[in-house]
Order: structure tokens, then C-alpha cells, then sequence
């Protein structure tokens, strides 16, 4: 079958955002995709709880999933990605903003050879740089990271990049299986990283394209979501697919 970036026709673009109870959010990230967005995009919404959104017209087309019973970031984007058929999907979080269009130069990177996926650069509101392309931490660094909140220090060796904004080429989101719901709100983007790694793809940050996007690190402050930190961070690195990259990089491939 032709692609559509083959046949001259630009690709079936979807963004997909989840709302955890944040519709303010939502509504200043549409208003921002409306203002700022000159790419063709189709926006897929899941609603995790019950709420009421601002109504007001877009200029692109947005469908909408309310679930009945919360889910988590996985199944949300996962159940996404097969709703509206496309060609390129972005996952972005709620509470990203845009002060440009970061979709172009997104697209441009994802074109080149073995290129998984594609990152932002990602900076705070007050125009620092955030920590959100990474090298894969060993457990100690991971647990010194959490412990005393401090920030993995930036490198040139991108292997994981955050999962507040991540584009993919549909088919190979599709052929590595997409995000793994057995990780609850963390380590997700750092497990399909891997994944996309050993099957041969490159982990990519484009300078070219920027958001804002100020870290919550709820897990600092809140028990019940250090809980799940630490649980993902534990299914993450007794994964097989970490074990086998880090055997690989130990062997200098």
C-alpha cells in the first residue's frame, strides 16, 4: 500500500491527549494546538473521569473517548493509536504548552533512516532546559534520583526520551506493541525506548522543535504516586528488554 508520504499527500496525523479530571488544562492545550498548529492534525481526547469541557469550535478534527473506568497511560494512548487510523501519532501531554508549531520539525527528524521516535526539546516556563532526554540510569542512579530529587544530568547518548511529547510513525508504534500497560504512569516511555532500541530504531531529540512543560514530580510529594514510581521502576529494570540492552551496550554494539 502507497504511504501517504509517498503519494504526495500529507500523512494522517494524530495527537493523542489523556485527561485525568483536567479539563483547564486540556482547554489551554486545544486553544494552543488552534493558535499556534498550521499542521493537519486529528486530536483524540480520552476522558479518564467525569467532566465538562469549554466549548468552543477548532479548527481540526477532535474525537473524543470518555472511558468508564479510569485507565492508565498506556491503555489510554495504546487504545488511541488504533481509534483514528493515521500514518504519524503524538502522544502529548495535558499540560504542555505551545508558544509555536513544534509538529514540522517533529515530522522532518522522523523521516530519517531507523527513526523510532522523536522528542521535543522540552523546557520550563521560565525557559530552563528540563531533563527529559536521557540515558538509561543504572537502579543506583534511578533510586539516588528519587530519593534526594535530583535531575539525571543531560548527555549526548539520547535512549529515553520523556513520554510528555513522543511521535512515532504509527506502523512501527504499532510493530514493537505500543506502550506496555503493565507500568502504571511511570517508566512507559523508558520501556517502549528500549524496545524500540533492540528492534533496530533510533531514539531522536529534535533541537528544532520546543514545548513548555514545567515537571510536576508528583512522586516527591505525594506517597501513593512514589508507590507507583517505585513499582514501575522495579518492573523496568527486571525487564528482560533492559537486561538485554544493557548486555548489548556492555558489548559495545
Amino acid at each position: 500500500m502507497e504511504s501517504a508520504s509517498n503519494s504526495g499527500m500529507p500523512p494522517r496525523f494524530v495527537v493523542s491527549v489523556v485527561s485525568h479530571g483536567q479539563a483547564d488544562l486540556v482547554t489551554h492545550l486545544l486553544a494552543d494546538l488552534a493558535t499556534f498548529c498550521t499542521t493537519p492534525i486529528h486530536v483524540v481526547l480520552t476522558i479518564n473521569k467525569p467532566e465538562s469541557l469549554a466549548n468552543f469550535s477548532l479548527p481540526f478534527p477532535l474525537t473524543i473517548i470518555e472511558n468508564s473506568a479510569p485507565r492508565g497511560f498506556a491503555a489510554n494512548h495504546n487504545a488511541a493509536a488504533v481509534a483514528v487510523d493515521s500514518d504519524v501519532f503524538c502522544v502529548l501531554n495535558p499540560d504542555v504548552r505551545l508558544q509555536a508549531d513544534p509538529f514540522p520539525a517533529l515530522m522532518r527528524a522522523l523521516e530519517g533512516e531507523n527513526v523510532g521516535v522523536v522528542a521535543p526539546l522540552v523546557i520550563g516556563s521560565g525557559g530552563e532546559r528540563q531533563d527529559s532526554a536521557r540515558a538509561f540510569p543504572t537502579p543506583g542512579v534511578a533510586l539516588t534520583r528519587l530519593l534526594y530529587k535530583t535531575q539525571l544530568r543531560s548527555t549526548e547518548r539520547v535512549e529515553w526520551v520523556a513520554g510528555m511529547c513522543m511521535m512515532f510513525r504509527t506502523p512501527v508504534f504499532r510493530e514493537v506493541g505500543g506502550f506496555d500497560a503493565h507500568y502504571w504512569l511511570y517508566y512507559e516511555d523508558a520501556d517502549l525506548c528500549c524496545r524500540l532500541t533492540l528492534a533496530g530504531f533510533r531514539v531522536l531529540v529534535c533541537m528544532d522543535a520546543t514545548i513548555v512543560h514545567d515537571a510536576q514530580r508528583t512522586s516527591h510529594r505525594k506517597l501513593r504516586y512514589l508507590i507507583w514510581h517505585v513499582r514501575s521502576a522495579l518492573r523496568f529494570f527486571r525487564s528482560s528488554s533492559y537486561r538485554r540492552l544493557r548486555a548489548r551496550n556492555r558489548r559495545g554494539y
